[in-house]
């Protein structure tokens, strides 16, 4: 690691010297791509100054602890002791750094809600589940928009797909993607009887531009009047866009606003994040980097997790965590989940490095 340690601090003075580039700071591209590098490795390089200050004055205590005082050599072993135990923490946390990075951490995200098997009850649970990140996002103090969405009658969701926007979105919210199954009386259930019922929760990093190049060509837009409920405009203008994209078949649909051109940009929105999650899982499968002992492979047929109304228990079938507050994770409390999981995953990633 001291290696890599090395490197990384070399590479960091350099970034610091081509900030002071006249040509670079004339550049806002470039000094923005230098920037935020510069920031990556900061983190890094202030805590291996600390470590190695650390180790230099533990060195020094070890040398005292061959003093002829007793005293001296007392005070000596615990300070080294004490020293070490720093270092060792440092070591860790400098470990964890230096782990390989997921590109999209920093992204926002696109989240796909759909209801799976269970009928309406499936269709309610979608809607608890959208109510849950968003309450989740407003905690962290993101941004929530809906995409589009398919509501029912009693206030499910066939499917709603919505963004959320803030630094760092993606690192907490990746490990959401899966089955999400839930075990409750339904309120359509006159007999009392508990169902269980299942729900699709997909989690895609949003795509910039730049990063997924859409030939026109390769779309068919067609436009169209809304369905359902909606507003005056419903059936009356042909305001709803569907986007096809030719060469993968990915189908895109939006009728949520009232003008064609924002449903249009929303639903380009949708079709690239869906054409970056597909080259993306494509690569990975192309070179077999998908982990056996990540938490969950991603695949959204997994049954990750299981909400337990009765017994009032959420339990992440992942890394058999059960917590007893389901009310309190149903209203977007999901720091403790979310911590496990990002923790299982440092640790794995910690192995690799």
């Amino acid at each position: 690691m001291k290696g890599r340690l090395e490197s990384t601090k070399s590479r960091y003075w350099e970034l610091q010297e081509e900030m002071a580039n006249p040509a670079v700071l004339s550049n806002p591209e470039l000094a923005r791509k230098y920037g935020q590098e510069l920031a990556e490795w900061e983190e890094i390089v202030s805590r291996y100054d600390r470590y190695q200050a650390l180790m230099a004055e533990w060195e020094t205590a070890r040398e005292l602890a061959r003093d002829d005082d007793p005293e001296t050599r007392e005070w000596a072993l615990d300070e080294a002791s004490r020293l070490k135990e720093q270092c060792n923490r440092l070591e860790l946390e400098m470990a964890r750094l230096l782990a390989p990075q997921d590109p999209n951490d920093q992204k926002n995200v696109m989240v796909e809600i759909r209801a799976g098997a269970g009928g309406e009850e499936a269709a309610l649970f979608a809607a608890s589940l959208f109510r849950m990140y968003v309450r989740y996002a407003e905690r962290q103090g993101w941004r929530t928009e809906v995409l589009s969405q398919n509501p029912t009658d009693i206030g499910g969701y066939k499917e709603v797909i919505f963004i959320i926007e803030g630094r760092g979105a993606f690192s907490r919210l990746k490990f959401e993607s899966g089955v999400h199954r839930v075990q409750r009386v339904p309120v359509t259930e006159a007999g009392g009887r508990i169902h269980t019922s299942t729900t699709t929760v997909a989690v895609l990093p949003e795509a910039e531009e730049t990063e997924v190049i859409i030939n026109p060509d390769d779309l068919r837009i067609d436009t169209m009047r809304a369905s359902g409920a909606g507003g005056q405009h419903i059936n009356k203008t042909e305001s709803a866009v569907r986007i096809i994209h030719l060469p993968t078949n990915i189908v895109v649909y939006c009728q949520d606003e009232k003008s064609q051109l924002k449903n249009r940009e929303k639903a380009m929105r949708v079709l690239r994040a869906r054409l970056k999650d597909l080259t993306e899982t494509q690569a990975h499968n192309a070179v077999q980097q998908e982990r056996r002992s990540q938490v969950g492979t991603g695949d959204r047929s997994e049954r990750i997790r299981t909400y337990n109304f009765p017994q009032g228990r959420v339990t992440d079938h992942r890394i058999g965590l059960t917590l007893h507050r389901i009310d309190a994770v149903m209203d977007g409390d999901l720091d403790e989940l979310i911590a496990a999981l990002v923790a299982h995953d440092e640790e794995e990633r910690l192995r690799e490095a």
